[in-house]
């Protein structure tokens, strides 16, 4: 199992990536082993900053590129192993019909469509997650435990039901901000925040060593969505909570 960082929150902080390279090393300092996606525009940008990568000791788990069609072929040429369902679809029987077409022409590749939950997108609740996979057979899932949980979803039960097609993991926790509001403005209702500091206590320590015990040796990604303060130190608390969970 390797310990990254989904690195969005990051950029929504700093204003943007403008050094990847003093970036890995920061996180590299505090424990991590890599972030998610390796950005590029071309193909000798791809070379470059996987081979920077390489340099650094950190890994990625995909590339993603400037379409879905080099982003399949350029994780599949790296030697990686899943992409994000991304489709234009909003309605979800189209949303599912169009992610299983991506499945398909990505496993030509060697490489899995994995559904990613979020609040305010189209699989957003459990049901929704449950009923993707059911109409997606050749879809994984890159479980947010966060997200889930603050749809009032069941990180526990799809863990147990679906480990095998969990092919990542976000963990973050998060806080009430206000209970009037609905998912249809979750932005209002809570905010994301480091592992422990939240609503969901041990949850995403269970979720890890479930999966463990299940036996998933794959990327498991911390992601702080809004940071509140200089990113690195959000993200050294949320790393030491999974050592003190073990790993």
């Amino acid at each position: 199992m390797k310990i990254g960082v989904a690195d969005f929150g990051m950029n929504v902080w700093d204003g943007g990536c403008f050094d990847i390279q003093r970036r890995l090393l920061d996180l590299k300092a505090i424990g991590y082993e890599g972030t998610e996606r390796l950005e590029a525009v071309t193909e000798s940008e791809v070379i470059h900053r996987s081979a920077m990568y390489r340099r650094c000791g950190m890994g990625f788990a995909l590339c993603r590129g400037t379409t879905i069609q080099n982003t399949i072929e350029w994780t599949a040429a790296l030697g990686k192993e899943y992409v994000w369902v991304t489709v234009a679809g909003k309605d979800f029987e189209t949303y599912c019909r169009q992610a299983q077409k991506q499945a398909k022409a990505s496993l030509a590749y060697g490489v899995k469509t994995v559904v990613h939950n979020h609040l305010g997108q189209t699989v957003e609740s459990q049901k929704q997650v449950e009923d993707f996979l059911a109409k997606c057979p050749d879809c994984g899932l890159l479980l947010d435990t966060a997200h889930l949980d603050g749809a009032g979803g069941d990180c526990m039960e799809i863990v147990g039901k679906y480990h095998d097609r969990i092919a990542a993991l976000h963990l973050k926790d998060w806080v009430m901000l206000d209970e009037t509001k609905g998912l249809a403005e979750w932005g209002k209702r809570l905010r994301f925040c480091e592992l422990g500091a939240g609503r969901m206590g041990d949850l995403n320590a269970r979720v890890l060593k479930t999966m463990v015990k299940k036996g998933f040796d794959g990327w498991v990604f911390v992601e702080h969505d809004h940071h509140q303060q200089e990113p690195v130190k959000e993200l050294a608390i949320s790393r030491e909570y999974i050592r003190k969970a073990g790993f």
